[in-house]
């Protein structure tokens, strides 16, 4: 991995660079692994559906696997991401902060 973008110019620097750097690839894995779980689970439902109506199973795979990516997205994001009202005022000001620079 190149550090073209960023300067380190101290230890704590490079240490706070590699913890923000694992971070993206922890959020990075979740989404992928998000995108695999909707896409898998919709050719399920399109298997099930054409080819064995009497039975919906693919509701065993879709519950199971969702759990899955529940645990993994609170693992990456942690509880408190969308439970507190913290997150609530964070996303208001996204909002007012995109606005305001839509605006200029």
């Amino acid at each position: 991995m190149e550090l073209n973008v960023v300067s380190m110019e101290t230890k704590d620097d490079y240490e706070r660079y590699q913890k923000a750097s694992k971070k993206v690839e922890e959020i990075k894995g979740f989404y992928s692994h998000l995108a695999a779980y909707i896409f898998i689970i919709l050719l399920l439902t399109f298997v099930n559906l054409n080819y064995s109506p009497e039975h919906y199973w693919f509701f065993y795979p879709m519950i199971g696997w969702g759990i899955g990516v529940l645990f993994h997205g609170i693992g990456v994001f942690g509880t408190d991401t969308i439970f507190s009202s913290d997150w609530e005022n964070r996303k208001i000001k996204q909002f007012m902060e995109e606005e305001k620079n839509k605006n200029k």
